[in-house]
């Protein structure tokens, strides 16, 4: 029997665990599972959707969130993760964090399983991977690919096209694409790819799942998007790498998802973002506006991506 479940990558859960995860996003109605519980939303870094998202999730499950600031907790500074961990589970059903260090929620997580403490620890960003972001682009994909009834909103087959830097939020991209029957494709520019044994660890991954997806990389983002069913791209410059923006800028030249590169896609493809956004860089403002973008859509998508997941954690299984 397996002891308390923690979501620190997508990974953490399996093909059909995701797709517990996923119904449960999808499902109209859930019920209060968290009702009368506390769930600490630990931030070392900024936040706009992760924690409005968040926190309306847990309301939505009839939990009270409580933000608590970098300040407040200095992990490693005014204590240690361990103890951070240990204090808050004694307040909260959930910790939900977003770190510096991904390796901060692998030590939370085992200083509460050592303890024989029952709370979940939930990865809400780190240097490693983006998990509920991860989520909410599946379902974005789900419901503007998967529209047919008989395929129960499936995008087994599809293929998806990220251009720019193979980042966390790409590594768990990838991990729930894979998962899902997907063929994605990276495009990136020498030195910021995937490396040859995250290809291999995503690879096994797909052949793993069943479902026949796959993955590759280029360094040739015309390669990647054409004939893809999407085009998803992130900054090229993620929060703590603020230093090496120029260098960036240069080293990403010619990788902006701009009406060129999109139209080599396939018709009634889409483009998706997981933002913030700086058009002009990574994709331009006629894109990112434009009739093919859903990305405000996913970026709604990211209330019911942190629900169904929450309330997988706690318990709640989908019907039939």
């Amino acid at each position: 029997m397996r002891g308390t479940r923690h979501l620190l990558d997508v990974t953490d859960l399996s093909v059909r665990e995701l797709d517990e995860v996923v119904a449960l996003a999808e499902a109209a109605d859930l019920p209060a599972a968290l009702a009368g519980d506390g769930v600490a939303l630990v931030f070392e870094k900024p936040s706009l959707r992760t924690r409005s998202a968040t926190e309306m999730a847990v309301v939505s499950l009839g939990g009270h969130p409580v933000f608590i600031g970098a300040d407040e907790v200095g992990i490693d500074g005014r204590e240690t993760a361990e103890d951070v961990a240990r204090t808050l589970a004694c307040f909260h059903r959930v910790l939900c964090a977003r770190v510096l260090d991904h390796g901060s929620l692998v030590r939370m997580s085992s200083a509460l399983d050592e303890a024989g403490v029952g709370v979940p620890v939930v990865n809400l960003l780190s240097d490693r991977s983006h998990p509920g972001q991860a989520v909410a682009d599946l379902l974005t994909l789900r419901q503007v690919l998967g529209t047919s009834a008989s395929t129960n909103g499936s995008i087994a087959g599809r293929s998806v096209a990220y251009v720019g830097d193979a980042n966390n939020v790409c590594v768990s991209l990838a991990e729930v694409l894979v998962m899902s029957g997907v063929h994605l494709k990276v495009a990136s520019p020498e030195g910021y790819g995937l490396g040859h044994g995250e290809l291999d660890r995503l690879q096994r991954l797909a052949a793993a799942s069943g479902r026949h997806g796959s993955v590759a990389a280029t360094d040739d983002p015309a390669a990647a998007v054409g004939g893809a069913d999407a085009v998803y791209t992130d900054v090229w410059t993620s929060m703590g790498q603020e230093a090496e923006a120029v260098s960036r800028r240069q080293a990403f030249g010619g990788y902006t998802v701009d009406r060129a590169l999109v139209e080599q896609a396939a018709p009634g493809a889409v483009v998706l973002h997981c933002l913030p956004a700086h058009r002009g860089e990574e994709i331009t403002a006629e894109v990112l506006e434009g009739g093919r973008s859903v990305v405000w859509r996913q970026a709604a998508n990211r209330r019911a991506a942190m629900r169904g997941l929450l309330a997988w954690l706690v318990g709640v299984r989908p019907c039939g």
